[in-house]
């Protein structure tokens, strides 16, 4: 079931910034397999810690999660099966979730007497809104695929034989768009969302005058006008 056990958060750490330093690394799928996305952290392990050491392991476990979210790079979400408690909270750090028809999400912590604890209570109320991510955190229910679409938890729902395959189709195109670019889009978009109205405009305006300097834009000005739009093979 992918339990996130502490092994399992550090090794998603350490693959998310290894993807984050490689340049033939150009977008990234999280995959959990075909049956099941991930159904949350290792209960058992979980059991035997007192605060103290929660209190020493809590930030390891959101700096793992925020490795995620940080990859300057397109990252989708392949959800199958069960996506619970910091499986969902792993794939909320995603840019686009892909959900099989059978999937079910929610963050369950409530009825083990905690809350979310890698991200769900901030990452999931910027995403639905906080009161659809109160009901869900407050009650601890799971969600089909289907209301999790009209929730906004997911962006997609198809067959579950079809997951991988369209989260590879979707990465696989954005890995041939202009990686800085993207690289910039992110980051104005995540950062902007994080501050005012003016910072985030500011964000964007030095990113959007930066990319004045790259050879894809001068590529994709040049094709434009030469062949016209959606032309570009960028480098």
């Amino acid at each position: 079931m992918n339990a996130l056990d502490i092994a399992t958060q550090d090794r998603i750490r350490e693959l998310a910034e290894e993807a984050t330093r490689r340049e033939d690394v150009r977008a990234v799928v999280l995959w959990g397999g075909e049956k099941v996305f991930a159904a949350g952290a290792d209960i058992k392990e979980m059991q035997k810690m007192d605060h103290a050491a929660m209190v020493a392991r809590s930030r390891g476990l959101q700096d793992s999660f925020t490795a995620v979210a940080r990859i300057p790079k397109p990252v989708v979400a392949a959800v199958t099966g069960y996506a619970l408690g910091g499986g969902c909270e792993l794939a909320l750090c995603a840019d686009f979730r892909i959900a099989a028809d059978n999937a079910k999400l929610g963050q369950p912590e409530i009825l083990l007497g905690l809350i979310p604890g890698a991200g769900g209570t901030q990452r999931l109320s910027r995403l639905i809104g906080p009161s659809k991510a109160k009901d869900l955190i407050f009650t601890g229910r799971m969600v089909k695929a289907d209301e999790a679409l009209a929730l906004g938890l997911v962006d997609r729902v198809v067959p579950a034989a079809e997951v991988y395959e369209q989260a590879h189709a979707w990465a696989a195109r954005l890995a041939a768009g202009p990686a800085l670019a993207l690289r910039a889009a992110k980051e104005s978009v995540d950062s902007g969302l994080e501050t005012d109205i003016d910072t985030g405009l500011a964000i964007e305006r030095n990113w959007f005058a930066g990319l004045f300097a790259t050879e894809d834009r001068e590529i994709g000005m040049r094709s434009f006008v030469e062949d016209g739009p959606g032309k570009a093979k960028f480098v």
